[in-house]
């Protein structure tokens, strides 16, 4: 019985049409004697009839599709429900024939932009718009440590040394303070200051060469001021299509506004070169290279969602200097000469991966390879190429639409690289 109910417009249409249908049999099996207008009129009647019933099952059926959960907006047309502003808006409104229209659906929320990958290296993935800047305050924290032993004398067998051993294990500490702006001066051009504060900490334990004590000294060192003031510029090289990277090159200029090493006060009485007391070691720890620097990088950036692929190529060329003096105890004057760094090749690479719209996850490489010193136009008999190497492992969460927290944290894969490196910025844009 439910069954039939719910069909019953139907049947009635099904009957309806059989009743048609044997009407118009028997208006042909009428006799020849009938007019051709009665039998006209009789179809014409029948046809009226049957409107008016097909016109009543169409607004029991209309009637029925609404008492049904969700029928209305299942026969409502689609062309009716997009081009009605009332309807796209979410909002009720009265129609011309006194209906009401009915809410469809919710509205999409708003774009959310997707976070920025996390930051690990200098070069920010992305420029600041024009007529935008951007303050950057960071916090950095570096621990390295490492151990010497030096032999001063001969063996006369494997097993024997005649002269003296010196044994030195040296842990450094290093806190740099800084605060970088970036300002957008038109689509693909931005323009970067960075101030540094730094704080060095050095704690040596060794027996000092060329005496007869058997027992460890400590020597502790420190050293706080501004750091070499930084310059940078970076521009969007192409707009990219398809599959290719975006291509940024940047120029950054290293001063020499910090203490340099030069300036400090060595530990020596007179001359460390063949000198018997002292350590050599500075007294004060200087905060800057000492040396002007130039850096010229190229970074490419290469979104393949939900991934970020990325990486740079750069070369640093420090500038030499003429007549460096060093300071020595009693406020005597060393002269060392013409000191010239060796220049720094960098590679680095990574990938940042989105894991919500607020929060992204970092890791990369950087590789540096640092050349000989010379002195005098001669390489430094101390000096070897030393290579760098770090593993990077930084996450990034967006507090807000212009304030984002980026920390990364640096490993050593070299004996020569920083053992711990932890950095954390904060960008805020405005």
């Amino acid at each position: 019985m439910r069954v039939f109910r719910q069909n019953r417009p139907v049947l009635q249409l099904a009957c309806s049409s059989v009743a048609l249908l044997c009407a118009s049999a028997y208006a042909q099996e009428t006799p020849l004697s009938s007019t051709v207008d009665q039998r006209i009129e009789a179809l014409q009647r029948l046809v009226a009839e049957q409107g008016r019933q097909i016109e009543a099952l169409r607004q029991q059926v209309a009637e029925q599709a609404g008492r049904q959960p969700g029928g209305a907006n299942q026969e409502a047309p689609a062309n009716e429900r997009t081009e009605n502003p009332a309807m796209a808006s979410n909002q009720p409104a009265d129609g011309a024939d006194g209906t009401q229209s009915i809410r469809v659906g919710v509205a999409p929320s708003a774009e959310v932009q997707p976070p920025k990958v996390a930051q690990l290296f200098d070069q920010p993935g992305i420029l600041t718009p024009p007529g935008h800047y951007v303050l950057e305050p960071s916090v950095q924290y570096g621990y390295s440590s490492s151990n010497r032993v030096a032999l001063v004398g001969y063996t006369v067998i494997p097993a024997l040394l005649i002269g003296l051993i010196d044994v030195r294990e040296v842990k450094r500490n290093v806190t740099t303070a800084a605060l970088a702006a970036r300002w957008g001066l038109t689509n693909r051009l931005e323009a970067e200051v960075k101030v540094p504060y730094v704080y060095r900490s050095d704690s040596t334990v060794s027996r000092e060469i060329f005496t007869g004590t058997a027992s460890d000294r400590a020597f502790n060192s420190s050293g706080m001021s501004v750091g070499d003031i930084e310059f940078a510029a970076r521009y969007q090289l192409n707009q990219p299509k398809g599959n290719f990277p975006f291509m940024i090159g940047s120029l950054r200029f290293k001063s020499r506004t910090g203490k340099d090493p030069f300036e400090v006060v060595t530990d020596c009485v007179t001359r460390c070169i063949g000198n018997t007391t002292g350590t050599g070691l500075p007294l004060e720890l200087p905060t800057g290279s000492g040396f002007y620097s130039l850096q010229t990088g190229l970074t490419w950036l290469l979104p393949s969602d939900p991934a970020v692929f990325f990486g740079s190529f750069s070369y640093t060329h420090n500038f030499g200097r003429d007549n460096v003096h060093r300071m020595v105890l009693g406020g005597q004057s060393e002269l060392i000469g013409t000191i010239k760094p060796g220049g720094v090749l960098g590679v680095n690479f990574g990938m940042g991966l989105a894991l919500n719209e607020r929060s992204t996850f970092s890791m990369g490489v950087d590789l540096n390879s640092i050349a000989r010193t010379r002195q005098n136009g001669a390489p430094v008999a101390s000096s070897v190429r030393t290579q760098l190497a770090s593993l990077l492992l930084g996450y990034s969460y967006r507090v807000d639409p212009k304030t984002t927290v980026n920390v990364s944290v640096a490993a050593g894969l070299t004996p020569d690289t920083p053992n711990l490196t932890l950095t954390v910025r904060i960008p805020v844009s405005f």
